[in-house]
């Protein structure tokens, strides 16, 4: 009995859902994913010229419109050499730390955004997302 109440307010839950993204009008957004294949793999700054660091983040780059995915797809290229570029000059405690990784996070989606602004007109992106990240150095 518990079972078949759980699984009825779990479809009442989900059909409410739906309504009220309706009844305002609303379509609910249909983002798209873009993983940049393969991973980033890049070197770091690292304070010592006698240690080398390197850096392997799996990016995922959240598209804002399933339409918009092959457009994305066409400027890969630039969007993984601007992705490298930009771990590329991060130093070491930034690389390393939480903060910083969110900053280099922020960095790439700006950096992105005014690419693609720049080549089509549009942001496209909507979010940049680290699914890997390790760090050795």
């Amino acid at each position: 009995m518990k079972k078949l109440s759980a699984r009825f307010l779990l479809l009442l839950s989900l059909f409410t859902g739906s309504f009220s993204l309706t009844a305002y009008g609303q379509t609910p957004q249909e983002y798209a994913f873009l993983g940049l294949e393969p991973d980033i793999i890049t070197n770091y700054i690292s304070p010592s010229s006698r240690k080398l660091g390197y850096i392997r983040v799996t990016v995922e780059l959240m598209i804002e419109n399933v339409d918009m995915l092959e457009i994305a797809e066409h400027h890969m290229p630039l969007l993984r050499a601007t992705t490298i570029e930009i771990f590329g000059q991060q130093p070491e405690e930034k690389v390393k730390s939480l903060t910083g990784r969110e900053d280099i996070r922020l960095a790439i989606l700006k950096a992105l955004q005014d690419h693609m602004r720049k080549e089509t007109g549009a942001t496209i992106i909507k979010d940049v997302i680290f699914t890997k990240y390790l760090a050795q150095g």
